[in-house]
């Protein structure tokens, strides 16, 4: 064991005069590549640990970001320890520093500062739901220099997922609009069905029939959404809101427009609006005095059609065969 240090302090010495470097830096240098080589096989050891004990995605996932982080800070340590060896002064460090930042680093700077105030504000986290800018999706990921999305929505109809993975940069959080469609994986949206009858139809009926439905499909979900609310009025200024199911009426050139608003789950609009349709079209089938309006043109003659009192009567004419002259 002896005989191998003297090998390598002999090596050391001849790199220390080949290249001018202090032996000591090297034995820093060496040390710190062991160190780290020692950490990042901790890591791999803990989440064997980690995935043998537990099949939880959502746990897995804490346990790979939080071990992930935690490396790479001990890694910088041990790695900042050795550079600030090889500056002779602070301010010389620092000065080319804040130099190379300033030029070549200010994307992955701005990235870093956005991952900040991610993690330390928390607009979002994995598992939510966001767009920003023209990109919405599922979190499903979250690094330093980006965050991962699930997309949602394109050509695929009603917030469904498409299969593509997107990948924006951290930094975004800063020059892009950001809107949360939820927090966690049990939030709430507001969601309309608008369904069209003709003007000949009842609509008073077809109304309360709509209201009917929307009651049984989203009733039950006014008291959870109303307690999620009370929890971000802790943080924001929430404007109180009637979150019972509601039928609007609507004057349109085709026909009466009987809107359903509504609250579901935010994962869940598409299999919300499908089971109200299927209610509207059976239960409209039942009935012979409501019926779906569409884009259609007709002729109206107010003497047979309109309002009574309204008609006035249209000249007659008779044609003079031998003079070829019109009498009224």
């Amino acid at each position: 064991m002896e005989k191998v240090k003297e090998i390598l302090q002999t090596r050391l010495e001849w790199f220390s005069n080949a290249t001018g470097v202090s032996v000591g830096l090297y034995n820093l240098l060496f040390s710190s590549l062991a160190c780290i080589a020692l950490l990042w096989s901790l890591r791999w050891l803990i989440l064997k640990l980690v995935w043998w004990q537990t099949e939880n995605l959502q746990v897995r996932y804490q346990w790979r970001r939080i071990s992930s982080y935690a490396a790479f800070v001990l890694t910088a340590v041990l790695v900042g320890r050795v550079v600030f060896e090889g500056f002779h002064g602070v301010a010389t460090f620092l000065g080319l520093l804040t130099a190379g930042l300033a030029i070549a680093l200010r994307d992955p700077l701005v990235n870093l500062v956005g991952w900040m105030l991610i993690i330390w504000r928390r607009p979002f986290a994995v598992g939510d739901r966001i767009q920003i800018g023209i990109h919405a999706g599922d979190v499903m990921d979250l690094t330093i220099s980006r965050f991962t999305l699930a997309e949602i929505g394109n050509w695929v109809h009603a917030d469904q997922i498409t299969g593509r993975i997107v990948h924006i940069p951290t930094g975004k959080v800063f020059v892009e609009p950001l809107a949360i469609y939820s927090k966690g994986m049990h939030d709430f949206i507001w969601n309309e069905v608008a369904v069209l009858v003709t003007f000949e139809s009842n609509w008073k009926r077809a109304k309360n029939i709509l209201n009917e439905i929307a009651v049984n499909h989203a009733g039950h979900l006014a008291e959870p959404a109303e307690s999620k609310l009370k929890e971000y009025a802790r943080d924001f200024l929430i404007v109180p809101v009637d979150l019972t199911p509601m039928v609007f009426t609507t004057v349109e050139a085709s026909g009466i427009l009987l809107t359903v608003r509504h609250v579901c789950r935010s994962r869940h609009r598409r299999e919300s609006t499908q089971e109200i349709w299927e209610d509207v079209l059976d239960r409209f089938a039942e009935c012979d005095d409501i019926d779906f309006a569409y884009p259609t043109s007709r002729s109206y003659s107010n003497v047979t059609e309109g309002k009574r009192g309204t008609g006035t009567k249209l000249p007659t004419f008779a044609h003079d065969h031998k003079n070829d002259s019109i009498k009224e």
